[in-house]
């Protein structure tokens, strides 16, 4: 497996999950990538390594890194519980599914950098979606997607959750 970066965005409203991935070799630069982000945490957030269970990291080792920085107590529950336990589980379905070999289990590192929102409200759907987002960033990256046919036929109109432009394709 080269380094594969994929991306994923699961739900709607405030429980939605957006992950980015990358995932590659611990001697290359997805490896060097994970130890520095590991080891220079910013105020407010914090690189950890998910875990399946105390003590039972995910494999391949996975650094989980917030896009926010928490907003409270119930914000900070949502990163650290359900938000963490779905990347752990989306990457160990990866790895059931064969997206990711047994093989590299142990030579390979994936980098999460997940978005939690501050009024999410519904830990269940946080997990359920974080879990999906995750396995299907990882597998996006390994299948190189999207397609360009995909990114091009939607140039002219893109959208979010928070915007989408106008029909007219204006551009600057």
């Amino acid at each position: 497996m080269d380094m594969n970066i994929g991306e994923s965005f699961v739900g709607d409203g405030v429980n939605a999950a957006h992950i980015n991935t990358v995932a590659g070799p611990r001697s290359g630069p997805a490896g060097t990538a994970w130890a520095t982000a590991l080891a220079s945490p910013s105020a407010g957030h914090v690189p950890f390594v998910a875990v399946l269970a105390p003590s039972l990291p995910v494999k391949p080792l996975t650094l989980f890194v917030t896009k926010s920085a928490p907003a409270g107590d119930e914000h900070g529950n949502h990163i650290w519980g359900p938000a963490q336990a779905g990347v752990a589980a989306g990457v160990a379905d990866a790895v059931a599914a064969g997206v990711i070999t047994r093989e590299e289990c142990d030579t390979h590192v994936i980098i999460a950098a997940v978005w939690v929102n501050p009024g999410a409200d519904d830990a269940d759907a946080v997990y359920r979606h974080n879990r999906a987002a995750t396995a299907t960033a990882l597998r996006n990256g390994v299948e190189r997607l999207p397609a360009v046919d995909d990114v091009l036929a939607a140039k002219d109109r893109p959208s979010n959750p928070f915007y989408t432009a106008p029909e007219s394709g204006d551009r600057a």
